[in-house]
């Protein structure tokens, strides 16, 4: 297969930036979108070029490194799927494919396709972990936990932190990402002790940030590729709430 690929280029966080035109050809069908970028900077680098930077790490959908706007779609538009679980026998022969980093304000573009995304660390530092010493391995049946809290928990665990929801959110809005956070440990009996000063704090911060808020166009949904659900954003808004009515202090 080939194609023709229309990427950004951008030096450093201070260069302006634009598209760049590159063919893509002898592309296997069953090779992955990263792999084909692969197959790509091998050329550049062979000519003598400066390669395509772009992130990847496990390749396997599971870390949430790879992080491309795909002809307009981040992660490509292959519902429950990852960029780097994207395979070219979704693309047409001949098809002129556009690659964009994530556009987000709070997601400053170091070089080419890659951004920082140092802010989602920063909305985690400011309450997603639980702070109490629960010492050893506690058993299995030591704290019940109903099914249904632990089936929403585990659904709202499976976000990996790819930053899709912010590229697709027209305010670039992180709440489906910190509902999400707030939720898996809100959910559980170890996570409800400060239940309140999480959501507060992790609000607070994502506001700091520059994120925008949500007006529920559902696009952060359709194009998460663990298919996290706008439910949790919900959830959270209630529980921030909640925490705003008992005076919770939430300074980021």
């Amino acid at each position: 297969m080939n194609f023709t690929l229309k990427v950004w280029r951008q030096k450093n966080a201070d260069d302006a930036g634009g598209m760049a035109e590159y063919p893509a050809t002898n592309i296997i069908a069953d090779m992955s979108f990263l792999e084909m970028l692969d197959v790509v900077n091998e050329g550049l680098i062979a000519k003598g070029e400066e390669p395509i930077a772009f992130d990847s790490d496990c390749r396997e959908g599971i870390c949430g490194t790879c992080s491309l706007v795909i002809n307009g779609v981040a992660h490509g538009g292959q519902r429950g799927t990852t960029a780097c679980q994207l395979h070219m026998r979704h693309f047409t022969d001949g098809q002129t494919i556009t690659i964009e980093p994530w556009r987000a304000k709070a997601f400053p573009v170091i070089r080419d396709l890659v951004t920082d995304r140092g802010a989602f660390d920063r909305i985690i530092q400011a309450g997603g972990f639980i702070s109490v010493n629960t010492g050893g391995t506690p058993d299995a049946n030591a704290l019940p936990v109903s099914k249904v809290d632990s089936d929403l928990s585990m659904d709202a665990a499976a976000c990996i932190g790819c930053g899709a929801c912010v590229a697709a959110c027209k305010n670039a809005s992180a709440m489906l990402f910190v509902s999400a956070k707030v939720s898996h440990l809100g959910l559980l009996p170890q996570g409800r002790v400060e239940k309140d000063r999480r959501v507060a704090g992790m609000v607070a911060q994502m506001d700091k940030e520059g994120f925008g808020n949500c007006t529920v166009t559902g696009s952060c949904e359709a194009v998460c590729p663990k298919e996290i659900s706008l439910s949790f954003i919900a959830r959270m808004n209630r529980d921030y709430g909640v925490a705003l009515l008992k005076g919770t202090k939430h300074e980021a």
